[in-house]
């Protein structure tokens, strides 16, 4: 007798992958002061997106999380998702 072998549940795809670095399309260095350009590779923990999901150049990404914890320090952006503004 054979017995069907149950189906793994299916895993939930992810979201879509950036593929170019977004301040070399658009000319720019990642700036503390820019807020709204920060919290685009923050998730909504808090915690900094890693490079294979943002999309940066491994530069970029350096400098990025050099700004983010400048903007965390200033208190313009959360630490963890418990410290809403």
């Amino acid at each position: 007798m054979a017995y069907k072998k149950d189906k793994k549940p299916r895993r939930e795809k992810r979201a879509p992958v950036a593929k170019n670095c977004y301040f070399t399309e658009t000319g720019t260095k990642p700036d503390y002061k820019e807020v709204l350009v920060l919290r685009r590779f923050i998730n909504e923990r808090g915690k900094i997106l890693p490079q294979k999901y943002s999309g940066l150049t491994s530069r970029n990404q350096r400098l990025l999380a050099v700004e983010i914890k400048k903007a965390r320090y200033m208190g313009l952006l959360p630490y963890t998702d418990r410290h809403a503004l």
